[in-house]
């Protein structure tokens, strides 16, 4: 999970103020200590680090906050609010060209994920009513141009493509074949270096001069850390980027990337890659980030995802149905919505007051998997009348599933404790009407 380590430390820093009556600027003093340690291991920036518990204490000391009744809930809002500032403090999003199509180039070094990202934007601009195309402009790494088309065709999108000419005339054939074929978007995939060089620079100056981009993304590696806001600023210096994308953000991420390249270079960050496939990939909410990191949840976030992948006219079809009539079936249902969310791991990190209590708990979303498999080996019989599962069908199931008879049993408890559990919800939510109220 992205900045457990960072998020792990400050929420264990940020408790030694809760359950205070009244705190002293020594105590707020020691507090932001260990704040500041966090920071540098999670290889953040020494001046940004500096600079951030600076303006957080002078906050934090002030005469009334001290003296309020809940200094400590106020601290934590401050230091949420500096930490989001830190990072923008709004979603900044893309630009458009009055003329079409709109081009976006991306550049990075090699192994950051750029092209992989350019189909997950695509996919993105895709969901949104846009009409994508992708340019292979990487000449240079094996196989490159052949990637870009897979991960275009799985998200159908075209892929323009002219072997190993030179860039520049590729990028300029790709605008012409994006307005002929009426694609509003053109996305450039550069080549990437094992580490800067003039003549990667040249290069993607002269793709620069020659496409006129609206926007240059430079795409990074968040594990990276300090090292990303170094290769950031190079970039920016050669070309003039105008936003940042962060890739494997669902990984190790210490954090460094995240919470100093707005600060140093000055350009915000606008998209993030949170997984491996190629709908994962978010717009950047510096708020949201601060809330994860400190620990607060993202509900927004988990509301946008639910309403993004959850069916909503099943839900409502399932919502209709009493206890009673419960069965497998909508278990199963239940199951395959939540792992289009992002399994369990994912949701209960977004949850206020969990993701902290997670570091050393480890979810495996693969859990899943069995229950799915006992179920697929019923027949639709028993799927709808959980009752007739006598001993030898149970015996029959386990076989067919690749599971034993403890494991069929087991399911069919935790199938009943969620019929049970739905039961009491729609006791308790009754109105006077005896109609089944929402508990939200």
């Amino acid at each position: 999970m992205a900045f457990e380590g960072l998020s792990q430390k400050l929420s264990g820093a940020l408790s030694k103020l809760t359950g205070r009556g009244k705190l002293t600027e020594q105590a707020v003093k020691e507090v932001m200590r260990e704040v500041r340690m966090a920071l540098l291991e999670a290889d953040v920036n020494y001046l940004v680090v500096k600079d951030f518990c600076k303006k957080v204490t002078e906050r934090c000391v002030g005469q009334q906050v001290l003296d309020s009744m809940t200094p400590s809930n106020q601290i934590i809002r401050i230091v949420a609010e500096e930490m989001t500032a830190l990072m923008g403090t709004e979603n900044a999003r893309l630009t458009w060209s009055s003329s079409v199509p709109t081009i976006y180039m991306l550049c990075g070094l090699q192994g950051a994920g750029k092209t992989t990202m350019a189909a997950k934007l695509a996919n993105h601009l895709k969901k949104d009513g846009k009409k994508p195309m992708l340019a292979a402009c990487d000449i240079y790494r094996p196989a490159a141009i052949t990637q870009l088309q897979v991960v275009g065709k799985q998200v159908d999108v075209p892929v323009y493509e002219h072997g190993t000419q030179d860039p520049v005339k590729t990028a300029q054939e790709a605008i012409e074949y994006a307005r002929d074929y009426g694609r509003d978007v053109l996305i450039i995939d550069t080549a990437g270096r094992l580490h800067i060089d003039d003549a990667l620079m040249e290069e993607l100056r002269r793709v620069k001069s020659a496409v006129k981009p609206q926007e240059i993304l430079f795409v990074v590696d968040a594990m990276t850390g300090q090292d990303a806001v170094t290769v950031a600023k190079s970039f920016d210096e050669n070309l003039g980027i105008d936003g940042v994308i962060l890739t494997k953000l669902d990984g190790d991420t210490r954090g460094g990337a995240a919470l100093s390249i707005k600060a140093v270079v000055g350009k915000p960050i606008k998209f993030s890659g949170t997984g491996e496939k190629l709908s994962d990939i978010e717009l950047f909410h510096p708020d949201r980030m601060a809330s994860r990191i400190l620990g607060m949840g993202d509900l927004m976030t988990l509301a946008e995802m639910a309403q993004e992948n959850i069916d909503v006219d099943l839900v409502e079809k399932m919502g209709k149905k009493g206890p009673q009539d419960f069965n497998l079936e909508d278990f199963l249902t239940q199951m395959q919505q939540m792992k289009k969310m992002g399994g369990l791991q994912s949701m209960l990190s977004m949850l206020p007051g969990v993701g902290a209590k997670l570091q050393d708990v480890e979810i495996d979303d693969d859990a899943m998997k069995k229950p799915e498999a006992i179920i697929r080996s019923m027949t639709p019989r028993e799927r709808r009348n959980p009752g007739i599962l006598n001993a030898s069908r149970r015996k029959r199931i386990a076989a067919g599933s690749g599971t034993t008879v403890q494991d069929v049993n087991q399911l069919i408890r935790q199938f009943e404790q969620s019929k049970q559990m739905m039961k009491q919800m729609m006791s308790r939510g009754r109105g006077k009407r005896g109609r089944m109220r929402l508990p939200f």
